[in-house]
C-alpha cells in the first residue's frame, strides 16, 4: 500500500512537470489521474488497490458523523422529556476485531457517541462493556454496534 501511494504521488508530480504548471490544482488533477491509472493496473500489483481502504475510512468518518447526530437527538429527547422513561444499562458487546488498534478505535467511537460509554474490556479483549443511557433491547444495542462501527472498522483494517 505505501508503494502505491508513493507511485500515485510520483504520477502527480510527473503530471505537473509535463503540464509545466506547478499549482495545487494541477497536482490534484495528476493525483486523480494516478488513482485511475493504479485502478486500471491493480491486478498487476501484489497488494490490493490502496484507495479501497481510503474510501472505507471516508465512509467510517461519515458513519460516525451520522451516528453522532442520531445519538445527540436521542440524548436531547431523553433530557427534555417530562418523564424519565429511559432505561440505562450495561451491555456486553462481543467483537470480532483482533488487534488492539481496532478494539481501541471501536471503544473510542462508542465513547465519543453521546449517551454511551465504553467502560471495560474482558480479559481476552473480545468483549467490550458499554454503558448506554437508554437500553430498551440489549440485543438491538449489540447488533447496532456490530453492524455499524465494527463492520466499518473491519473494512478499513482488513
Amino acid at each position: 500500500m505505501p508503494f502505491q501511494i508513493l507511485l500515485n504521488v510520483l504520477i502527480a508530480f510527473l503530471w505537473m512537470f509535463l503540464q509545466n504548471d506547478y499549482t495545487a490544482i494541477t497536482f490534484v488533477l495528476g493525483y486523480l489521474i494516478g488513482i485511475l491509472l493504479l485502478f486500471f493496473i491493480r491486478r498487476f500489483l501484489k497488494t490490493e488497490f490502496y484507495f479501497k481502504r481510503v474510501w472505507a475510512a471516508i465512509k467510517l468518518i461519515f458513519l460516525f458523523l451520522k451516528e453522532l447526530i442520531k445519538a445527540n437527538i436521542d440524548v436531547v429527547r431523553v433530557v427534555l422529556s417530562p418523564k424519565l422513561n429511559n432505561k440505562p444499562g450495561i451491555v456486553a458487546v462481543e467483537t470480532k476485531l483482533d488487534t488492539d488498534l481496532e478494539i481501541s478505535l471501536l471503544a473510542a467511537l462508542i465513547t465519543l457517541t453521546p449517551g454511551t460509554v465504553s467502560m471495560d474490556f474482558s480479559p481476552d479483549s473480545k468483549t467490550i462493556y458499554v454503558h448506554s443511557i437508554d437500553v430498551q433491547d440489549r440485543e438491538e444495542v449489540i447488533r447496532d454496534v456490530q453492524n455499524t462501527f465494527e463492520r466499518a472498522i473491519m473494512e478499513v483494517t482488513k
